[in-house]
């Protein structure tokens, strides 16, 4: 299966990168000043399970060659509009597209462009880009589960599963992968939210005065408006995130709240701006999602007006 993984960062990096180790014929698309380090110093991986550098294909968009069998999104939320017109050329009538990005949005409009060639991905990594443009893994955990959104089975998926398996991660097809997805954008809501807002890890904030019940309220409004707009959390999902977000001196933090510390972008409209429109569709009232979705959208204002 001819593979092509659009965005070379902390995600899909990763995951292109572990996937080329082993063998795989995947090609990354990139911009070209990410081409232009890559090609020079090689794609690096610093892990708990080994590191490696390799010298990945790429392309940048004027020089795909043809077309490919799966297409992997693996960019920010604020960059998939030209991500989606860089890998046109890459798209041919049998190719699937799968996203890896956070919250739904994204879902909407990839099928809008692309209808059936869309499947459903969810992936679970801890990883950043260092100074230098390598990708370190923070913690052991890496997760891939992908599968048709309405989790009917298929000689597609079936095609990709074999691809992903004996990857150098776990990789698993799953008839759910949409409520995953929905699940997935409520641990990124409520971490951001309150990460972002408080400007602490779980430990800080659980330790702090009001602490656990600020916590409990948030968790409380993002899963609301999920089982409202989308596909409601299973009970063990809810006891786990439960779980983790209270957990005393916990170093857990949000890729979003590390990002604001770095002065990076952050994806504030994707992953609380959208959940606060969905709330006030409904009627449901969110102050805290509200107020913590205001305080980042500032921090993007005053990111843009700096440039």
């Amino acid at each position: 299966m001819r593979v092509l993984i659009v965005g070379a960062g902390a995600t899909g990096g990763y995951f292109g990168g572990r996937l080329a180790q082993a063998g795989r014929d995947v090609t990354f698309l990139v911009r070209a000043g990410r081409a232009a380090q890559l090609r020079e110093q090689g794609l690096t991986l610093l892990s708990p399970h080994g590191d490696v550098t390799l010298q990945p294909k790429l392309v940048t968009a004027e020089t795909i060659d043809g077309t490919y069998d799966a297409i992997i999104v693996a960019v920010k939320a604020f960059g998939l509009e030209q991500a989606l017109q860089d890998m046109a050329p890459a798209m041919g009538p049998q190719t699937m597209v799968m996203p890896l990005l956070n919250g739904m949005r994204h879902v909407d409009r990839i099928r809008s462009l692309y209808g059936a060639a869309l499947i459903g991905g969810v992936c679970k990594v801890a990883t950043t880009i260092d100074p230098q443009g390598r990708i370190k893994q923070l913690a052991p955990f890496q997760e891939l589960a992908y599968g048709e959104l309405d989790g009917s089975p298929s000689a597609r998926t079936a095609q990709f599963d074999e691809t992903m398996q004996r990857a150098g991660f776990t990789a698993r097809l799953t008839a759910h992968v949409e409520r995953e997805m929905w699940e997935k954008w409520t641990l990124l809501a409520t971490l951001g939210g309150i990460c972002g807002l408080m400007r602490g890890t779980i430990g800080e904030i659980e330790a702090a005065s009001g602490g656990r019940e600020f916590v409990l309220r948030l968790l409380g409004e993002v899963v609301r408006v999920i089982e409202v707009d989308g596909m409601a959390p299973s009970a063990a999902f809810l006891e786990t995130i439960t779980r983790q977000v209270t957990q005393k001196g916990s170093p857990m933090a949000s890729s979003m709240y590390r990002d604001l510390v770095a002065g990076l972008p952050v994806e504030a409209d994707q992953i609380l701006g959208d959940l606060a429109a969905r709330a006030a569709r409904h009627g449901i009232d969110t102050p805290l999602v509200s107020a913590a979705y205001t305080h980042l959208r500032i921090y993007m204002d005053r990111l843009a007006r700096a440039q």
